[in-house]
Parts: C-alpha cells; sequence; structure tokens
C-alpha cells in the first residue's frame, strides 16, 4: 500500500512544483495539462496542469489546478512532514519552504528533535522534523 498525498492549486501549479523539484531535488513527472482534456475548461485554463507527480529521492506526490468552477479553500486540513537526517538540511529546507510565507513554528530543538512548522507562498502547510 502507499498512500500520498494529491495538492490542489489555483492556477500556479507549474510554479509550486518547480519551487518544490527545486527544494527537494526531485524530477516533475506525468505532467498533463488541460489542453486536450475532454471537458469544458475556458481556453485560458488549457496550458493548466490537469495531473503532475513530485518524484524524488524520499518524495513523491500529486498535484494539479482545480477547475476554475472547483473553489479552493485554504485551510490546515492538511500538512506536508518532511524527516531528514541532519538538522543542517532540515533548516536549509525549513528556510526554503517559509521564504515568502508564513512560520507558525520556528525551526527549533525541541523534546523529540527539531521541529518547525510553516505554510509555504503558495498555502501549503509544512512540517519540517528532524529527530535526535
Amino acid at each position: 500500500m502507499n498512500v500520498q498525498a494529491y495538492l490542489a492549486f489555483t492556477g500556479n501549479c507549474q510554479e509550486a512544483l518547480h519551487f518544490y523539484s527545486n527544494i527537494f531535488n526531485a524530477e516533475i513527472k506525468n505532467k498533463q495539462t488541460y489542453k486536450d482534456a475532454k471537458i469544458d475548461i475556458p481556453s485560458s485554463y488549457h496550458q493548466k496542469i490537469q495531473h503532475a507527480e513530485l518524484k524524488g529521492k524520499g518524495i513523491h506526490f500529486m498535484a494539479y489546478d482545480a477547475a476554475p468552477d472547483t473553489p479552493i479553500n485554504h485551510g490546515n486540513q492538511i500538512h506536508m512532514s518532511v524527516d531528514l537526517p541532519s538538522v543542517e538540511e532540515a533548516e536549509n529546507i525549513f528556510d526554503q519552504l517559509s521564504e515568502n510565507g508564513q512560520v507558525h513554528h520556528d525551526f527549533r530543538e525541541r523534546e523529540w528533535g527539531h521541529f518547525g512548522r510553516c505554510t509555504d507562498e503558495y498555502g501549503i502547510n509544512w512540517m519540517v522534523n528532524c529527530d535526535k
């Protein structure tokens, strides 16, 4: 069994996936746009992402741009959690994710290890961990 996150964006999925691919050294795979979709979609959305995956060592999630008639409500229903082997690497990832976003818990040492929580500039919630 494999359970994955599927992230929804409001038209900036391509930009967000490039952002994440640089941070996590991962590749955008299986990218499909709405151009050839057999659904009624405005022409302004033809180049938007209907489906894509981000794959790399230790990372794999899916993402898309929700159709204009599908409202996206930003909330705290889901967080992407990243576990890293070193404090330096974890802090670097946290700093990149939180840049231009919002820090909810500073990345610092806790009882169990190092931890930080943020929302990135695309509205995605992240928890970055490094065990002791």
